[in-house]
């Protein structure tokens, strides 16, 4: 049984009924399920760069109607329309469970993705080295960092864990805590090469990396399509869930001497920087908010992906680049959809999927896989689609495509564990509105 984690900073609120997630691949024969053919867009090359305007032919991974521009949703009647004041060049409302895409407004459009790139980032290097694991900073670990940078406060010659580094990263965007884990690495280069890799293998192919932490570079692009397929790969490592959801840690310090002549090193404070987490003047704590990243360049406007729970129902939104500039613009219309979004739930037909990983698709399209985990129901010749859930009647048993339950694991067989369950323990931040 799965239990749940807790956070020394943030602690979880009590809750009442928890709702199970699975984390399935598609590989009992008697259930497969069909992988979706993958309609994408070119791979962007280092001679692309982000269109002005939504191109006419997007990538279609997920769905046809998520390569064309403009807004797809399926408005039938007992469905709540959508925000009219939402501005965003791109956004999307995925069901982080299913998998099933509510609405998207140019879902698959490459724009540049400011520090959500960092979700990639994270999702890549993130399980290469224990909490503990300490660097001691080198000039050399800071010296490429873009003028201007979002930085946490890392010094020279001082000794940080890993731990304190992915904070630095997850609360306060610091491209200077990039950078030291980027080093650690193996080095910048490797380090992108690696993050393009892995959106290659999640099927996130709008998106080309060329700084780890999203600083504006030129052909640097991701979509909202991509970056909710991230979030919800990064959303399955417990490290993840925790870093991303924490509101304010203590951050180690400058060693100093004392008037004694001791050294002392003391730590500050430091702040989630996701408004829709910790809040700001002008707009409360999201009521179920859970992380995840936000961003913001010159280039890139604001971006911002969240993922939320209310109600037993999990919801991953993604907005890009607001043409309103108020404050906060971002956060804003991001409640706003997914406001709409847990209306919706239930009463829309999705649009579209979020595909899962290329190994897990591949793996599902073998002939004669067999199952590893618990063994399900008949349901012989029934070939649910990809991200859908699979109705319990001939076999007994729903699949789906949950965000969370542990990374799925590719046995020496080519199948994938399947039916990982646990309950919504770290995910879950309720927070009443004040």
């Amino acid at each position: 049984m799965a239990t749940a984690c807790t956070f020394s900073v943030v602690p979880a609120p009590k809750k009442t009924a928890r709702r199970t997630l699975l984390v399935t691949s598609a590989v009992v024969s008697s259930l497969a399920l069909t992988a979706p053919v993958s309609h994408a867009a070119p791979k962007p090359t280092p001679s692309t760069s982000p269109s002005a305007t939504p191109p006419a032919n997007m990538s279609t991974v997920g769905g046809e109607r998520l390569g064309q521009p403009g807004t797809q949703a399926n408005l039938a009647s007992g469905v709540p329309v959508l925000p009219k004041d939402v501005t965003a060049r791109s956004w999307i409302v995925a069901d982080a469970e299913s998998g099933e895409v509510l609405a998207a407004h140019n879902a698959h459009w490459r724009l540049a993705p400011a520090s959500t790139m960092k979700m990639l980032f994270a999702d890549t290097v993130l399980p290469k080295f224990p909490k503990s694991v300490e660097r001691k900073v080198i000039p050399s670990d800071l010296a490429d960092i873009g003028s201007g940078s979002s930085m946490v406060g890392i010094k020279e010659g001082e000794t940080y864990s890993v731990h304190d580094l992915w904070l630095g990263v997850f609360l306060r965007s610091g491209n200077d805590a990039v950078h030291v884990l980027s080093k650690m690495n193996g080095g910048i280069d490797k380090t992108v090469r690696e993050m393009n890799e892995h959106a290659e293998e999640l099927q996130a192919l709008d998106t080309h990396a060329v700084s780890p932490d999203g600083y504006d570079a030129p052909h640097q692009v991701s979509s909202a399509y991509d970056l909710t397929l991230i979030a919800r790969s990064g959303l399955q490592k417990k490290d993840f869930r925790e870093y991303c959801s924490t509101v304010s840690a203590k951050f180690p310090g400058e060693t100093k001497k004392s008037k004694k002549g001791k050294s002392v090193r003391e730590s500050f404070e430091i702040q989630n920087t996701n408004r829709l987490l910790a809040g700001d003047s002008d707009i409360p704590v999201y009521q179920g908010i859970a992380g995840v990243k936000n961003g913001n360049t010159t280039n890139a406007g604001a971006t911002f992906t969240g993922v939320a729970e209310r109600n037993g129902k999990v919801l991953l939104v993604t907005v890009m680049n607001p043409e309103k500039s108020e404050h906060n613009e971002v956060y804003k219309e991001t409640s706003k959809l997914f406001d709409w979004g847990f209306k919706a739930a239930g009463k829309v037909q999705p649009v579209g999927e979020l595909v899962p990983p290329k190994s897990a698709a591949q793996s599902s399209a073998q002939p004669g896989a067999k199952d590893s985990g618990e063994a399900g129901g008949s349901g012989e010749g029934s070939k649910p689609a990809v991200g859908a859930s699979a109705a319990s009647g001939s076999g007994g048993m729903g699949i789906a495509f949950g965000i969370t339950g542990g990374v799925l694991v590719l046995l020496a067989a080519g199948a994938f564990l399947i039916n990982r369950r646990w309950p919504l323990p770290d995910l879950v931040r309720r927070r009443s509105r004040s």
